[in-house]
């Protein structure tokens, strides 16, 4: 899929896939380095997470894990429950490990904030967030996030694993969706 299969859908392409894929070149360059000579276990936060957690999994070269997460801080439709589930838990028990939790995008904070809480009560060596996105602007909490890709601002975007409806996940770039895609949400 790309841009002109679904132009009218879309505003304007934020990070095209090469900003993507250099960044994304940086960022493991730099776990290579903060894990030289350890056995780092990469949770993906599921689904949005894919993209992101496939392309640095191969960027990087120290020894990797990879295991999968899956939770929901809402309820039914758009609105937040305020309760945070586990939809699918880790099958690797975390204790004495390296976690680095990877994230396609930090937005309010609140469900990466319990999610962070979860894995550090599992006795893990160390916990620490990569996320492809950070939208600054909405944060709710304040949270350390050791490896941000790009800050951007508080817009809806789709692509690179990022969706609405489970539609554009597939989209090789990011871009912001045109509001009447989503006004009657």
């Amino acid at each position: 899929m790309d841009a002109s299969d679904i132009s009218d859908d879309l505003d304007q392409v934020l990070l095209t896939e090469d900003q993507l894929h250099q960044r994304l070149d940086e960022l493991a360059a730099t776990i290579d380095a903060d894990y030289a000579g350890r056995e780092l276990l990469l949770v993906g936060v599921l689904k949005g997470a894919v993209m992101v957690m496939a392309d640095l999994a191969r960027r990087l070269h120290v020894p990797v894990q990879m295991d999968w997460m899956a939770v929901s801080s809402y309820g039914s439709g758009t609105k937040s429950s305020g309760v945070v589930r586990i939809l699918k838990d880790l099958d690797t028990d975390v204790t004495g490990q390296h976690v680095l939790i990877v994230e396609d995008i930090v937005d309010s904070g609140l469900t990466l904030s319990w999610l962070l809480a979860n894995l550090r009560s599992r006795g893990p060596a160390s916990v620490e967030v990569a996320t492809l996105l950070r939208k600054p602007e909405s944060a709710k909490v304040s949270l350390d996030v050791r490896y941000v890709g790009f800050d951007i601002p508080p817009a809806f975007v789709v692509g690179y694993g990022l969706d609405h409806d489970q539609r554009y996940r597939n989209l090789p770039f990011v871009a912001t969706l045109a509001p009447h895609v989503y006004a009657d949400d």
